[in-house]
C-alpha cells in the first residue's frame, strides 16, 4: 500500500479532534456559517516575501471532497464517533465558498491567503487539508523564488524529484518552482500533469556504462544532436579535449547544445571549460551547473563571474532546506456574522472577516498592504478574490499554471529592492503590511469584550 493519497481519500485527510468538534458542534446545533482564514503569523527569518500557492490544487480537491463507504466504515470503529454521525457524514460535500490571493501574489505576514466561508463543521473538518496543501507549495514556491531572483537571466530547472519528501511532495515541487520562475523539470509525471517544459540531460552511470568517456558521448550525441553533455565524471579537462575530438571527427554532423558540471569548484571548472570551448570555435555550446545549489550559492557563483549560462537545483529547493516551514495558521475569525478571535500570548488574532489592499506607488513599486475589515473600502487592488462556490472553482480560480507564474514574475519585479535580496539576514525595513483603522479598533472591541467575559 503507498504512501499516498489516493482518488477520494481527502476528505479523511483531517485530524481526529477535527471529526470530533464536528460531532459536538451538530449535536448542539452549531451550523451557522463560520469564517476561517489562513495566514502565516510572522515571516521566516531571512524571508523577505511569500509566493502564494497551492490554491488550484486545494479547489480540485474540494470539488471531489466526500466521505467513502469504505472511510465511513473505518470511522465506525473509532469510539469518538457515534454511528449516527458518521452515517450523517455520508451526505457532507463542501457548500462553501473560497476566497483566495491569485496564486503567484507576493504576501507578508499576517495576510490572509486563503479564506473559507461555510457551515462552522464543514470549514472545521477541512482545515488540515486546506493548511496541508496551500504551506507545502507557498514554501517550496518561496524559495524557488529566491532562487530564479538569484539566477537573474540565467535558466534554472527542477532537479529535485528524487529528494522531494513523497512522490506528492514532488509534484507540488514542479508546480511551485515553475510558478517561481523555473524554466522546466525533470520530472515527467509532473510535466504531463502540469503541462511543464520536461528538460535533462546525462548521468553519469551513462558515462561509466562504457568503456570510455568518448565513446559515451559519441553514443549519445548520435541520438540526441544538441544535447548537454554531463563533463566532470572523471575529469573535466579530458572530457572537453574528448568533446573537442568529436567535433574535429564528425564536422559538420556534430551538434552539441550544451555542458553541464555537476561537482568541484564552480567558477573555476566553468571559467576553464568556457576558454576551452571557445578556443575551440564552440561558443555557442552552454554551460549548466548543478551539484547541491541554492540562492546563496547562486548568488556566489554569479558575484564571481562564473559563465554559468543556466542551473539545475535539487535538494535545497526540493526540502526548502534553510527554512522548511511556515507559521501558517488556520482560524475562526467570524461565526454567525459575530467577530471571533484569540488573545493567546503571541498568537493573537485580528477579528472578523477581512481584505487586503495593495497600493502601489507611481512606478508600480509595492508601497503598503492594508488589512482591512471585509465591508471596507481601501487602498489599492483588494487581493482577495472568490474562487470557489457552489461545489467548484470559480474563474478566477481556474487561470492556470502559466497565469500563476506570470502573476508572479510581476509580482516580484514590483517588491522593493530590500525586499527582492536572497541574503538570509533578517530585514531593516518596516513591515509593508498595516492594518485599517476600523478593523483596530474591532480588535480593541472585542478584545475588551472577551476579557470581560473571562473576569466574569
Amino acid at each position: 500500500m503507498t504512501a499516498e493519497l489516493g482518488p477520494g481519500e481527502d476528505a479523511l485527510l483531517t485530524d481526529l479532534y477535527e471529526l470530533t468538534m464536528a460531532r459536538a458542534y451538530a449535536a448542539h446545533g452549531f451550523d451557522e456559517i463560520a469564517v476561517f482564514e489562513l495566514f502565516v503569523r510572522e515571516l521566516p527569518a531571512g524571508r523577505r516575501f511569500l509566493l502564494a500557492a497551492g490554491i488550484a490544487d486545494l479547489l480540485e480537491r474540494l470539488a471531489r471532497w466526500r466521505f467513502t463507504d469504505e472511510q465511513l466504515d473505518y470511522l465506525r470503529g473509532l469510539d469518538a464517533l457515534s454511528d449516527a454521525f458518521v452515517e450523517e457524514l455520508r451526505g457532507w460535500r463542501f457548500t462553501g465558498e473560497i476566497w483566495a490571493v491569485p496564486e503567484g501574489t507576493a504576501v507578508f505576514e499576517g495576510e490572509p491567503i486563503v479564506q473559507v466561508v461555510a457551515p462552522l463543521p464543514q470549514a472545521q473538518v477541512i482545515e488540515t487539508l486546506v493548511v496541508n496543501r496551500i504551506h507545502l507549495e507557498t514554501a517550496l514556491a518561496s524559495k524557488a523564488a529566491r532562487v530564479a531572483l538569484a539566477a537573474g537571466d540565467r535558466a534554472v530547472v527542477d532537479f529535485g524529484a528524487r529528494r522531494a519528501h513523497g512522490a506528492d511532495a514532488a509534484l507540488a515541487l514542479a508546480r511551485a518552482s515553475r510558478i517561481a520562475g523555473f524554466a522546466g523539470t525533470s520530472n515527467l509525471a509532473a510535466g504531463r500533469r502540469f503541462g511543464i517544459p520536461v528538460l535533462g540531460t546525462m548521468a553519469h552511470s551513462y558515462v561509466e556504462a562504457h568503456e570510455d568517456e568518448r565513446a559515451a558521448f559519441r553514443a549519445f550525441l548520435s541520438l540526441y544532436p544538441e544535447t548537454v553533455l554531463l563533463i566532470d565524471t572523471y575529469d573535466t579537462s579530458r572530457a572537453l579535449d574528448r568533446i573537442v575530438e568529436l567535433r574535429d571527427e564528425l564536422g559538420a554532423a556534430f551538434s552539441l547544445g550544451g555542458i553541464r558540471i555537476d561537482s568541484g569548484d564552480l567558477v573555476a571548472e566553468s571559467e576553464h571549460a568556457r576558454k576551452r570551448l571557445d578556443q575551440a570555435g564552440l561558443t555557442s555550446v552552454r554551460i549548466l551547473a548543478s551539484g547541491g545549489l541554492d540562492e546563496y550559492e547562486i548568488e556566489r557563483l554569479a558575484a564571481r563571474g562564473a559563465p554559468i549560462d543556466g542551473f539545475g537545483v535539487g535538494t535545497h529547493v526540493a526540502v526548502a532546506e534553510d527554512r522548511p516551514f511556515l507559521d501558517a495558521a488556520y482560524k475562526l475569525v467570524s461565526y454567525g456574522g459575530r467577530p471571533r478571535m484569540k488573545l493567546s500570548a503571541a498568537k493573537s488574532t485580528l477579528p472578523g472577516r477581512k481584505q487586503v489592499f495593495r497600493e502601489r506607488d507611481a512606478d508600480g513599486r509595492l508601497r503598503r498592504d492594508t488589512v482591512a475589515r471585509f465591508d471596507e473600502t481601501g487602498p489599492g487592488e483588494p487581493l482577495l478574490e472568490p474562487v470557489f462556490r457552489d461545489g467548484a472553482p470559480l474563474p478566477a480560480g481556474a487561470r492556470g499554471l502559466e497565469a500563476a507564474r506570470e502573476r508572479a514574475r510581476a509580482e516580484i519585479a514590483a517588491l522593493p529592492e530590500a525586499r527582492r535580496v536572497v541574503t538570509p539576514q533578517p530585514i531593516a525595513d518596516a513591515s509593508p503590511v498595516t492594518v485599517s483603522e476600523r478593523l483596530e479598533a474591532d480588535r480593541v472591541r472585542v478584545t475588551e469584550h472577551l476579557r470581560g467575559n473571562a473576569a466574569d
